[in-house]
């Protein structure tokens, strides 16, 4: 089973690989999520790191204090699945079989 096995091949597509995943997570990381609630009352932006970069309320929900809360938890929440769904997507796509030369 091992026999036709050429570890400098092995070497090579796990370098592939590496490079592959450091592009894809590069370019993740500079990508923005925007998530709203409330009718847009509430929006929420994330980088692809997952930080939180902008939250901007609408003026109106500043003396409903609990409507806030549950908007702003409701929109964080939505962002954050963003960027989850987001890695999982780039880890898919590293298992692409175009890289191990199937087909």
């Amino acid at each position: 089973m091992f026999d036709k096995l050429n570890l400098s091949e092995l070497g090579k597509m796990f370098e592939e690989i590496q490079e592959k995943a450091k592009k894809a997570q590069e370019e993740s990381e500079k990508k923005e999520f925007t998530a709203k609630s409330g009718g847009g009352l509430v929006k929420v932006t994330a980088n692809g790191k997952g930080e939180i970069i902008d939250i901007s309320i609408d003026d109106s929900l500043l003396e409903d204090k609990e409507s806030l809360e549950i908007l702003l938890i409701s929109a964080i929440n939505d962002v954050l699945k963003m960027v989850e769904e987001e890695k999982k997507s780039m880890a898919m796509n590293l298992m692409n079989p175009d890289l191990f030369g199937q087909k």
